[in-house]
């Protein structure tokens, strides 16, 4: 139990004397969209619009982040981390 909260108290102190690196790490992270992202985002395009999108470029208002690697492919994401189709 000591070592637990030794460890804590460490953690928080390291982050506490370096925020500037914390910042910059989480924002790369959240730059970063995933596959599951970019079908959520073609989901919600669906819901909003009645039609499937056909561009990535109209997912631009519905994912935060980069999703340039990524393509629609027969109605889902095709890219970095997907699943591969049959």
């Amino acid at each position: 139990m000591a070592s637990a909260i030794t460890v804590s108290i460490c953690g928080a102190s390291y982050a506490a004397l370096n925020p500037q690196q914390l910042t910059s790490r989480a924002q790369v992270v959240a730059d970063q969209a995933t596959c599951r992202t970019v079908d959520t985002a073609i989901v919600g395009y669906l819901m909003n619009n009645g039609t499937a999108p056909t561009s990535i470029r109209q997912l631009k208002d519905y994912v935060r982040g980069d999703i340039s690697k990524y393509r629609i492919v027969g109605g889902v994401a095709t890219g970095p981390g997907c699943p591969a189709k049959p």
